[in-house]
């Protein structure tokens, strides 16, 4: 029986492992969706002196994209948000999160601009709110002012098609 003990043990650490490989980072679960949007009032990143927040949407539905000019997951997801912004109706709003505002202008300015308005986040505090892990994350809010849903990672066109947008269009037709 003696013996047995570090075997019991061994099939019990190999049984966690297979189920944690298995487990997608990106479905980390946020304990905010659900919930309400954290408030905050920023400075606007083309526009310094104009201040923005979510009670400025308030009645609509719009996606918070967390992004900043030293992430390269930010560069790989910026293009499927440039054609996704081709939608008149999306209101996508970038958060430069920890970032050198004069940086993340220049990556706007060299990379294409996908956002409605950009707010600088320098000290990540608004992040923090809001559980950022890390750089990118994108949260849709209802028009209730209540996040609905968050992506991990970089957006895909998939993560667009199959995702986003049907949530989009489902939470348009709620009513307030």
């Amino acid at each position: 029986m003696r013996h047995l003990i570090p075997l019991i043990i061994f099939a019990v650490l190999v049984v966690f492992l297979g189920v944690g490989l298995n487990l997608n980072p990106r479905e980390v679960p946020s304990p905010l969706v659900g919930r309400p949007a954290p408030q905050f009032h920023l400075k606007e990143l083309h526009h310094p002196d104009r201040l923005f927040g979510p009670a400025d949407l308030k009645g609509k539905v719009w996606i918070l994209n967390v992004w900043a000019s030293w992430c390269a997951a930010c560069r790989t997801e910026h293009p499927i948000l440039n054609a996704w912004s081709r939608n008149p109706d999306l209101i996508l709003i970038g958060l430069n999160y920890k970032d050198n505002p004069v940086d993340g202008l220049r990556w706007l300015q060299a990379l294409g601009d996908p956002y409605t308005r950009s707010v600088v986040d320098n000290n990540g505090r608004v992040g923090l709110d809001w559980g950022v892990y890390g750089v990118p994350e994108s949260f849709v809010v209802d028009k209730k002012g209540i996040i609905r849903h968050k992506t991990i990672g970089p957006v895909s066109m998939d993560d667009v098609k199959t995702v986003l947008m049907p949530l989009i269009v489902q939470l348009e037709g709620e009513s307030v």
